[in-house]
């Protein structure tokens, strides 16, 4: 199972830079970077939040569930 984090595709959207959600979210460049990668173990509920009123989209725009016969091998 793996959570999927799109912020990426967020970010294109809506013509923002990686600097631009760091400084908005008030995370380090280092802890985006984590996120996007998928390398976080958890994200709290403010950040998610944050990340959310600055890209002005809902949780599961940024984010998304696949089961383990959806992730290639």
């Amino acid at each position: 199972m793996a959570i999927i984090i799109n912020i990426d595709v967020m970010l294109a959207k809506r013509k923002m830079s990686v600097t631009e959600l760091t400084e908005k979210v008030g995370i380090t460049m280092a802890n985006l970077s984590i996120l996007k990668n998928g390398k976080a173990k958890a994200i709290r509920f403010s950040t998610l939040e944050a990340i959310c009123i600055a890209l002005d989209c809902q949780p599961g725009d940024i984010m998304e569930y696949r089961g383990n016969k959806d992730i290639p091998k």
